[in-house]
């Protein structure tokens, strides 16, 4: 290289560094705007994460809390995904698919203690949850269970631990009846069918089979355990130690359109409606139904993380045989982000005027 050109290329390197000494000391530029990377992150910081849903009441939070923004902003924060069952959000989870879900909460506290790195932050609903047999049959308390077929979703639900408290308050054990793990969606035909004798799962399955007509309500779960929570949401420790903001805008988001959703029965419809079409693929009447009948067949208040809910939990869930032991509380939970949300208020948004029912 001749002396002529390395002279250019030094003046040329001595009037970039000047320049950029000049932009970031006079004019108020970040470095990250001279080297064009600022724009990089704040994409980065700003990209929509997953969150894992089932289409069930447990989770109505979920797709709530992204049609409000979408409707106040114009898009959400995040993107719900869909899935059909719990065992493939469970390997989603796993995979590092999903950095956020809602999960069963004894589902959640097993794979903790198996050592996936995952903090359970908030809840999905209280109650919500029922024993449903046939309108036909002839049990008309707990005790006639005995010997009969019992579908629940699966051996990690707390629909597991719902009945067999309620057979325990009664004198018995799951001895007394047949047990079965069934998936949600396909328990009203078993009931309808008389496959099975009694369901429970959560909502809306169980109010199908009441509205279709051949469902009857054996119990409910407040009655057997008030309070009682079914989902939870879940959080990766990878994403609660590199965006704790996402995590913290989540739990508010849900914990305002969960206040929303119990501001008035017209909230409650509109979200029927919208949910029902264009996130669950359901047909809306049922949604109606279930957050209808009664108004507080599902409620979506009081979610913060409380740890004698969940040491009830846990304790139930090592007789069950779901935990080996009693863990800790800060080993599955991090009630940081509830705490924070104490006191939010619901979203100040009125929705649009639901289309005719038929």
């Amino acid at each position: 290289m001749s002396k002529l050109s390395k002279a250019m290329l030094g003046a040329v390197g001595v009037w970039l560094l000047l320049a950029y000494l000049h932009a970031t000391l006079n004019m108020g530029v970040r470095p990250l705007q001279v080297l064009g990377l600022e724009k990089k992150e704040a994409a980065a910081e700003k990209a929509r994460f997953r969150v894992g849903f089932l289409p069930v009441t447990c989770h109505l939070t979920c797709p709530v809390t992204d049609w409000i923004n979408k409707s106040r902003a114009g898009k959400g924060f995040y993107e719900p995904v869909r899935f059909s069952g719990f065992p493939e959000i469970k390997e989603s989870l796993i995979a590092g698919y999903l950095p956020a879900t809602f999960m069963l909460a004894p589902m959640a506290m097993a794979l903790r203690e198996q050592g996936i790195p995952i903090k359970i932050v908030y809840l999905g609903h209280r109650d919500g949850t029922a024993l449903m047999v046939h309108k036909e049959s002839g049990i008309l308390n707990i005790r006639d269970l005995r010997g009969k077929r019992i579908a629940i979703p699966n051996r990690f639900s707390n629909q597991n631990l719902l009945l067999r408290k309620a057979l325990a308050d009664n004198g018995m054990t799951v001895d007394d009846i047949t047990l079965l793990e069934m998936p949600p969606p396909d328990m009203p035909a078993a009931l309808y069918s008389k496959a099975v004798d009694g369901i429970s799962s959560g909502e809306p399955f169980m109010a199908q089979t009441e509205m279709d007509g051949y469902g009857r309500v054996l119990y409910q779960a407040k009655e057997i355990w008030p309070g009682f929570i079914s989902c939870v949401l879940v959080v990766s420790q990878k994403t609660i130690d590199e965006h704790p903001q996402w995590v913290q805008d989540l739990v508010d988001g849900i914990a305002k359109s969960g206040l929303w959703l119990e501001k008035g029965m017209d909230h409650r419809m509109a979200a029927a409606e919208v949910v029902a079409k264009n996130y669950y693929n359901q047909d809306p009447r049922l949604l109606r139904f279930v957050l209808s009948h009664p108004p507080d067949r599902v409620t979506y208040s009081k979610l913060s993380l409380a740890r004698a809910d969940f040491d009830n939990i846990a304790e139930m869930a090592v007789k069950a045989g779901i935990l080996k032991t009693k863990i800790p509380f800060e080993q599955y939970a991090d009630p940081r982000f509830s705490e924070h949300a104490v006191g939010s208020a619901a979203y100040a948004w009125q929705p649009p005027a639901p289309a005719a029912q038929p």
